[in-house]
Order: C-alpha cells, then structure tokens, then sequence
C-alpha cells in the first residue's frame, strides 16, 4: 500500500520499549469514558487474534490495563489465519461465542464490507469518522462499506523486503551486504540465479528459501490486480502477475532451492533457528516473528535487504467489533487506542509490524533494528510502503490465495506435475467460492 514518506525524521532506538505515560495516554481515554456499559463496574475484554499481532508481547494490554483500572483484556490467539477464519465464521453464522474483538487479514476484508457487514459494528457510531485522517487513504477505504460504515481500524500493512541469515551467506561464499545484495538481485532471475551459486557451497541441511510459498505470496504481493481486476471480476486464471510468480516458484522448486517447509508449521518454526534456509521474502510483520522462532541466538545473524523485483504489500490487518460483543462502546476504545499512532509505533519497535497510522510512519523513518544487523528497516520498509501498488482486493481473495499455496505445496513436497497442481488449484477455487 502506498504511504506517504515523512518530512520529519525521527531517529528510533530498537530493543526495550520504553512505555512512558505521555506516549500512550496520547490517544486513550480515561477509565470513565471506559466503564462497562451502565455499569460503571470491572469489565474483562475478550481479544481474538491469528498470528503475532504482538500487543501482549510489546505490554500493550498491561499498559491499557494500568490506564483503564477497571478493564481487563484476555486475549486468544490462533497461529494458522485460515484455522481462525474458519472458526470466525461459525461463530458469526450461529452469533455465539464471539470476541469483543476480533481481527481481520487484508485478504479477507473485502469480503466482510460486501458479504458480512451486518455482522459486525459500525464503528463510526461509537467516534470513527474522526480518525479518519490518521490512516493511511487505501487502509482506510478497505475497511468502508459502499453506504459508509466503518467495520476496522487498520493495524499494520505488509511493505516487503528480503530477511537473510548473514552467517549461511559467508559459509557459502556469497556476499553480505545488504546493498550490494540488493544490486544482484534486483530482478527475480538475479535472486534465482544467487539461489543456485548458494546451492553449489551451502552448508549442509541448508536451502536457499523456506518454502515456494513465500516466493509466491510476496511476488504476487507487487502487483496492483492479482486475482480480481477493479470491476470485481474473478481473473486469477489470466492474471500475469498469478503466472509470473507461479512460474517463478515452480522453477525454483524444480531447481532444488526450497527447503520445501509447510509455512507456520511447528518444522517450519524450528528452521529459523536451525539455518535450514538462508533467505525469505519477509512483510514486515515477519520480522517479529523471526524474533520470536529464531530466540537470541539469531541475534546478528540475519539482515534486511531491498526486495528483488520492487516494492509490493503482503498483509496487514484489521481489528473490528461483532455486533454480537458483550461490550461494544469498550471495545472500540480499545481498538482505537491500540490503533493510534503512538501504539503502532511501539509495535514496529519491538515487533517489526509497519504502521498504517500516518504520523507513525513519520516516527519511524530512521528506525534500526539491532536484531537484524542494525538494518534501517524504517527506509528499506518505508520505501516499499511508499512505492507499493494499491492493491484491488477481491470477496475471495484469501480463499483464492489458499488454494494457490495448497497447490504449491503438491508441487515441492509431493512431487505433482506443475500443471496437474494448477488444475488441481483451479477445482478447488471453484469449490471455495461455490
């Protein structure tokens, strides 16, 4: 998604958090404009996410605890996004057991404004329409009905760049620096090509990439039209940037350069850590989560670089209120403190995960990230925020996209014809969509 750059640069120091009272009372309210709704008593807030959104990580919920006496935040988490999309929808088909909050993926947004808005609160009736100003135009519009609702407040986007591990680079012999990294491989063939010199000397166990998977989400991740044009039409079929980067990952498949792990499974989670690949194509988002698979020891050992073939977007989310919550009114005050500027900055400190808050990205222009070899992650992220395409998002889109990944997944862990798993992937996409 496109963002404007800051005028104003403001340097950033990565690593402890540093939570001061100024920082985060900027956008919260106080506890009685927080209180349970005609009560005025305690009131615990159920939080239902997917992924490493990072709140609880970063003392988020502790710090809204502190300002806010009387709420109490419990939060649930699913790591797999299509397992907790499958769970959302039954408990938004049979009304129960929902969350007072509940996340949202990009590629499921479009779907919830066209299909499902009578599911969810209007959060301009709780005082939305007055941030509007502070997200970034496409983050916003995304989340808008036709007729004007307002259904999530953005948390991230997914700006992507290349993580790689520095020290499987020199075993190899392949060069180290981040720029010098991001001349060779300006092109995909350039990254494909320095895939296969890293194939002739790599340590043993190790691949050049993770998975296909990710090669092909953040491929597809630099086009505007992926799988719906602006019409709303279905093109998936026809869509170059779809067959750019099928074509891509299949050939890398065939070349032996993947590491052929399921992403998100628990041998997906130990590579990081175990040097089974040296490269991934990495949202920002992703930074957080290497941190937390790869633990201390990965300290220095990885690095950022500009992505081969431009900037595009993988990612980033919503947070939004059912109807159905128990605690509307508090939800969304949390959802909008959470939201602000100043507590997705944090974020992006400790987690990596990049703003969708204007004056956020300003805050973190010259931000580094020790962790990852004292990257300028705030330039290279916030020049592929700048540059990304603006996206046209589809009611299916993530279902779309599951079942390109499923049918990746045949061709480098099963060894199915390209084209039998391209048949395969088509079928089932019909099937989704019904």
């Amino acid at each position: 998604m496109s963002n404007p750059r800051a005028a104003r640069r403001t340097t950033l120091r990565l690593g402890a958090v540093a939570l001061t009272g100024a920082l985060l009372t900027a956008c919260g309210s106080g506890s009685d404009a927080n209180s349970p709704e005609g009560s005025g008593g305690q009131v615990t807030l159920t939080v239902d996410l997917f992924g490493a959104f990072g709140y609880q990580e970063a003392g988020l919920y502790a710090e809204y605890e502190r300002l806010h006496p009387n709420v109490k935040i419990k939060q649930t988490d699913t790591e797999d996004e299509q397992d907790y999309w499958k769970s959302l929808q039954t408990r938004l088909a049979g009304g129960g057991g929902l969350a007072d909050v509940q996340a949202l993926e990009m590629g499921r947004i479009a779907s919830v404004t066209q299909k499902q808005a009578d599911k969810f609160a209007d959060l301009k009736e709780y005082g939305a329409a007055a941030l509007q100003g502070e997200f970034a135009e496409a983050k916003w519009a995304a989340a808008t009905t036709g007729d004007g609702k307002v259904l999530g407040l953005g948390t991230d986007v997914g700006p992507e760049a290349m993580c790689y591990r520095t020290d499987l680079f020199k075993a190899a012999g392949l060069p180290t620096d981040r720029t010098e990294l991001a001349t060779a491989w300006a092109t995909w063939d350039g990254y494909l090509e320095l895939g296969r010199q890293y194939k002739t000397k790599a340590p043993a166990g190790s691949s050049w990439l993770d998975s296909v998977n990710s090669l092909n989400a953040v491929m597809v991740g630099q086009a505007k039209e992926r799988y719906y044009d602006a019409s709303g039409a279905l093109i998936y079929e026809n869509s170059p940037a779809v067959k750019s980067a099928w074509d891509a990952s299949v050939k890398a498949s065939a070349d032996g350069l993947s590491a052929k792990l399921d992403q998100w499974s628990p041998p997906w989670n130990q590579a990081f850590s175990s040097g089974s690949f040296a490269t991934m194509p990495c949202p920002a988002w992703m930074l957080g989560y290497i941190k937390g698979q790869a633990g201390d020891a990965g300290k220095g050992k990885w690095d950022v670089a500009k992505l081969p073939g431009g900037a595009g977007n993988w990612g980033g989310s919503y947070l939004a209120v059912p109807r159905a919550a128990r605690h509307k009114k508090e939800a969304y005050e949390l959802v909008k403190w959470l939201t602000a500027p100043e507590q997705q900055t944090v974020l992006f400190r400790k987690q990596g995960n990049f703003p969708s808050a204007v004056k956020a990205i300003e805050q973190i222009a010259d931000a580094r990230d020790p962790y990852f070899s004292d990257a300028p992650i705030g330039q290279i992220f916030g020049d592929a925020a700048e540059k990304s395409p603006v996206q046209v998002l589809g009611v299916h889109d993530k279902d779309v996209a599951d079942q390109i990944t499923n049918a990746l997944s045949e061709v480098e862990r099963k060894g199915t014809p390209p084209e039998t798993a391209w048949s395969n992937a088509k079928k089932a996409v019909k099937n989704a969509l019904g």
